[in-house]
């Protein structure tokens, strides 16, 4: 019996994508790595990927964002950076994409 796993939707908020174009800029123009930030879009771009086919695969978490998203609440990590994002039902929405050293706080 083969087992078919079915995508889920994947909904990048505009915040989550104002931090992603923060975050590629940064590395693109401000340390001038236009290289570097290509491969982090594409890194990000195969973790968004991975988390749209299995969601569940990272854990709950309670941090500092808890009280903005619910308690429904995963981390994905990519370099040195979260991606926080929920389930509701068939979709993922990635509510940020942060440095990881800004969640310090474990509730």
């Amino acid at each position: 019996m083969e087992l078919i796993l079915e995508n889920y939707n994947l909904i990048i908020t505009n915040e989550a994508q104002s931090d992603i174009d923060q975050y590629l800029y940064t590395i693109n123009y401000i340390f001038d790595a236009p290289i570097t930030a290509k491969k982090h879009y594409d890194g990000l771009y195969d973790l968004f990927r991975k988390i749209r086919k299995y969601p569940t695969a990272n854990p709950i978490r309670h941090d500092i964002f808890l009280p903005q998203y619910g308690l429904n609440l995963r981390r994905a990590n990519y370099k040195k950076m979260a991606i926080l994002y929920t389930i509701n039902e068939n979709t993922v929405y990635v509510h940020r994409v942060v440095a990881a050293s800004v969640i310090t706080a474990e509730l």
